[in-house]
Formats: structure tokens, C-alpha cells, sequence
């Protein structure tokens, strides 16, 4: 899809969730993954995804260049959680922008928050991650990971122009390797890529969803 579609747009809503039951597993298991902890919650909900996501998570890391690796940074997040990150979010934009319609806050706070109802990080099929080296420094892509349209200026949308010549070469190898594995990016934010969810789903022609929206404990 040329497009940008929001999380907000009514066709990701009208996806049906087939839920497959796959379960929530914790990526730090067997360390393949270098996980930074600046998301970590008390119950390490952060570091869980859907399996088959974290199966394409470290085949997307095979298909690195020596040295380099995936910086995982947040996956799984409950429900409540996200109901209070769009909603602090939305409420920022309205303190901004009084005149604005309800619809215009609700679509403007998707670009940086799903929607509670439908939101990738939910159903343990999103995660936000980053490039590092072998030393797990992170590497150059245009903006800090969260960084949200008004701070960036834009930046933060996947193929912002004017990045530097080193972010967009950055950006364009996570986005390949990620893309081979089967996950899709969500336009607006370079670090968020899903599996198995509903935009997954509208962006790949999919009939339904694999994952739906979890309101459980992780384990594993």
C-alpha cells in the first residue's frame, strides 16, 4: 500500500481477528536478542510477543550484516496500558489544537498511538526495536525510537526526507530485513513493525487477523 493508512482508518477496524491461540513467549530466552529494558514494566510484560513474531524477529537478525543486530525495546502491552497512552496523547493534541474535531484528535493521536481497540502491541504482535552494533550501541536513524510527529517535525515517519545520507541507509536495511521476514511497518514510526494483527492484515491483503488483543499475564 502506497498510502498511509492510520490505525484510526475503518478498514483496520473491519479486519475480523481469526485468534490463532498462540502464545505470549519471552523473547530474552535463550539471548538471541540484545533487549533493552527503557520499556520495562513490573510484571516484564515489555519483553513478550506472539511466537511465530519472534520466530521472524530472528530471522530478520540472520539477515543482518556481521556485527549489527536488533535492539528490542517493547512488545506486548496490556490493554489498559494503551488505553492510557492514547488518551494522554489525544489529550495533549486537544490542549494544542482546541479548534480541532474529535475525529481530527482521534486520527492525529493515531499516527503515534493505536486506538485501544484494535492496537498491534496489544495482541502481542508489534514490537518497537532499533539497529545496534555488536556492542549494542545503538545506530544512527534519523530520530530517537518514540519520537512523536510534533517533536520530530515529521522525522519519525518512516520515509521522512532529509534524515541523513547514515539514517536512511539505516532505516532502509532494518526495513529489508524485517520486510523478508514477513512483518509490516507501520509508516509513521520507522521503529514499529507487526505480524499477525490487524493492519498486518489490510497491508497485506490478509482476510483476517492471526492475533487479537490479550488482557493476560505473560509467561514464559
Amino acid at each position: 500500500m502506497d498510502e498511509i493508512v492510520l490505525m484510526s482508518d475503518p478498514r483496520v477496524a473491519a479486519i475480523p481477528v481469526g485468534e490463532c491461540g498462540e502464545p505470549l513467549v519471552d523473547v530474552r530466552r535463550g539471548g538471541a536478542l540484545l533487549v533493552d529494558t527503557r520499556k520495562q514494566d513490573p510484571a516484564d510484560a515489555f519483553a513478550h510477543l506472539r511466537e511465530g513474531v519472534l520466530e521472524r524477529l530472528l530471522e530478520a537478525q540472520a539477515l543482518l550484516p556481521p556485527g549489527l543486530r536488533l535492539l528490542f525495546v517493547e512488545g506486548y502491552r496490556p490493554p489498559s496500558l494503551q488505553r492510557e497512552y492514547f488518551e494522554e496523547y489525544a489529550g495533549r493534541l486537544r490542549g494544542e489544537n482546541p479548534d480541532w474535531s474529535g475525529a481530527r484528535i482521534h486520527a492525529a493521536a493515531s499516527r503515534y498511538v493505536s486506538p485501544p481497540d484494535i492496537a498491534p502491541h496489544s495482541a502481542g504482535a508489534a514490537v518497537d526495536l532499533t539497529l545496534a552494533d555488536g556492542g549494542g550501541r545503538e545506530l544512527d536513524l534519523g530520530t530517537r525510537m518514540n519520537a512523536d510527529p510534533e517533536e520530530s517535525g515529521g522525522a519519525c515517519y518512516t520515509h521522512a526526507a532529509g534524515i541523513g545520507e547514515e539514517a536512511a541507509a539505516n532505516r532502509k536495511l532494518l526495513g529489508a530485513v524485517l520486510t523478508a521476514a514477513g512483518l509490516v511497518n507501520y509508516p509513521t514510526e520507522w521503529w514499529h513493525w507487526s505480524y499477525g494483527d490487524r493492519y498486518w492484515a489490510l497491508v497485506t491483503g490478509q482476510a483476517a487477523a492471526l492475533y487479537g488483543p490479550r488482557e493476560i499475564t505473560p509467561r514464559g
